[in-house]
């Protein structure tokens, strides 16, 4: 019988790399909507070329960190085989260390109930762009 392989802290960052890695494909595809919307602006109002230039600059920074993010990722997927260095217990089990990852958890629930939030508005948005279709 086969035991299951030991989880190590570097497994671990490799198995968290998801949570960057998507964030970093949302901010991606956040950025490229902005592009496109930038298109759609008539840049002789100038109104709309105010706007087309607060895009352009949120589009290079969104885009920046985006690309941060998945860098992150990969670095994290890259520390799989990192060997299991000793751990002090003692400072293992101080409550600093439940409370930071309780404060982690609880900052994923809220990230999970502002995506299903807007969620709702966007799908809404997007049946109605759809209706609007050439």
């Amino acid at each position: 019988m086969s035991t299951p392989a030991q989880q190590t802290c570097g497994k671990g960052l490799a198995e968290n790399a998801v949570l960057p890695a998507r964030l970093g494909n949302l901010l991606a595809a956040m950025a490229a909507n902005l592009e496109v919307h930038m298109k759609a602006l008539d840049l002789t109002d100038p109104n709309s070329r105010k706007e087309y230039e607060a895009y352009e600059a949120l589009v290079t920074e969104i885009q920046g960190a985006a690309e941060q993010l998945k860098k992150t990722a990969n670095r994290m997927i890259g520390y799989r085989e990192l060997p299991m260095g000793r751990h002090d217990e003692q400072a293992m089990n101080h409550p600093r260390v439940h409370e930071t990852f309780e404060r982690f958890v609880k900052q994923k629930q809220e990230l999970l109930a502002l995506l299903e939030q807007t969620a709702e508005r966007d799908n809404k948005l997007l049946e109605t762009m759809g209706t609007h279709s050439p």
